[in-house]
């Protein structure tokens, strides 16, 4: 289903000024009419980049419960890493094996393939290098610090964790 230009800029403009309302958490009206000014603009520039589809997609309550949720579940996948580099890092017996591996990914949605290879990247020892589409199958080519799995499958349930169920759950 296309979105309209309208819904587009609107649903653009409601994210933006929510994230501006927590991220400043600030309730002056001065700040208020700010943020709406700003939040506008951006959502009429950039809109047509980010709205593909339904516009009001995230605004199902139980889709945007999921997000949330999200945020928590890749808070925890993200200090698993960071501790896993950081001993690494400390540890100069602890192996290193870098190397790039080929994971099948099972989600069909443009936006939950971004989510997940930028969920990737984000947490410290993997980089989602390329996505590819091969025989309607979707895979990601990632360089991962360790390389303790040959087997894609096996990888790929290593490296993506629970994330890509939590993702399906969002953008099914």
């Amino acid at each position: 289903m296309k979105s309209t230009k309208f819904s587009s800029i609107f649903s653009t403009f409601i994210f933006c000024y929510l994230f501006w309302i927590l991220f400043t958490w600030t309730f002056t009206s001065q700040e208020l009419i700010t943020g709406a000014v700003v939040s506008f603009l951006v959502a009429v520039l950039t809109a047509r980049f980010f709205i593909h589809q339904n516009a009001f997609h995230l605004f199902n309550p139980v889709r945007f419960f999921n997000l949330v949720l999200y945020i928590f579940v890749f808070l925890k996948e993200l200090w698993k890493a960071n501790v896993d580099v950081a001993k690494r890092a400390l540890n100069p017996n602890l192996p290193i094996n870098p190397g790039i591996v080929k994971v099948p990914v099972g989600l069909e949605s443009e936006y939950g393939m971004s989510m997940l290879a930028n969920s990737i990247t984000l947490t410290p020892g993997t980089i989602t290098m390329d996505i590819t589409e091969e025989n309607g199958k979707n895979y990601f080519y990632i360089h991962w610090i360790d390389v303790a799995e040959k087997d894609r499958e096996k990888a790929g349930d290593a490296i993506k964790g629970t994330l890509e169920n939590w993702i399906r759950r969002i953008w099914k």
